[in-house]
């Protein structure tokens, strides 16, 4: 940090394994992406690719390197995987994966049913490549997943070899743990974190009012994805105190 402050929480620094910070990339340029891991490395933890767009982005194995160089780990949005296995190419999957030295991939099951037995081998034979991100929750709005489902199907992902579930929201935040207005479902999530330990979820929150839900209800060391490459100086500072929203969180009384 560039000074000193009395009464700041305790951040977990990096490599983290809890306190993470997911950011999206939905497109950016080789000049933005390197501006962007110059002034936000310190406080990014792993970067994806947002749905397909790996598949369409210039210069990718060049962009790759660009974050390679400052160590953060980059994964393929889940759409993709879930585009590979609508066209049997599992396989093909892995082998783009090996091929661009990706070692962090997420299962999901957002845009296509898959059964859940089916996913969660997806996850165990992936294990064997690298990391598993595994997404809960469907991109319908209309699919409402009852508070017991979510549990169930997290412990069985767990289970099966991933390091983190992600609580599905969407890129805008309005499906799966939030109502079409991006309003938490407080009662969802309360219930989840009675089963299943907050350190291995991973919570989209690409809103503002979201992340302060999470930061006010779990700590600053709570993980959190979706965040937008502009957002996250003005995230690691909401996490730490230093923004109106979540000032008085840490001050001695």
């Amino acid at each position: 940090m560039n000074f000193h402050l009395t009464q700041m929480p305790e951040r977990t620094v990096q490599p983290r394994t809890n306190g993470i910070t997911m950011i999206m990339d939905k497109g950016l340029s080789l000049q933005e992406a390197k501006n962007f891991m110059s002034v936000a490395h310190p406080h990014i933890d792993v970067i994806k690719l947002g749905f397909g767009t790996a598949y369409v982005t210039p210069n990718l194995k060049e962009k790759l390197a660009i974050y390679a160089s400052y160590n953060i780990p980059v994964y393929f949005g889940g759409t993709l995987f879930e585009a590979f296995l609508i066209r049997n190419q599992f396989e093909d999957y892995i082998n783009v994966c090996k091929e661009f030295g990706i070692s962090y991939m997420e299962v999901s099951d957002g845009s296509i049913t898959i059964p859940h037995a089916e996913k969660c081998g997806y996850i165990e034979k992936l294990t064997k490549y690298g990391i598993v991100l595994s997404e809960v929750g469907s991109k319908d709005a209309a699919h409402i997943i009852p508070p017991y489902k979510w549990i169930e199907l997290m412990k069985a992902e767990l289970e099966a070899g991933s390091t983190y579930v992600i609580a599905e929201a969407r890129e805008a935040g309005n499906v799966g743990i939030y109502r079409g207005t991006g309003e938490v479902r407080e009662g969802l999530v309360q219930e989840i974190l009675t089963q299943i330990p907050q350190e291995k979820i991973l919570w989209e929150a690409p809103q503002k009012t979201q992340q302060l839900y999470f930061l006010e209800l779990l700590g600053c060391n709570v993980n959190l994805g979706n965040i937008a490459p502009s957002e996250i100086i003005a995230l690691e500072t909401m996490r730490i105190g230093l923004r109106g929203d979540t000032f008085e969180l840490y001050l001695d009384k």
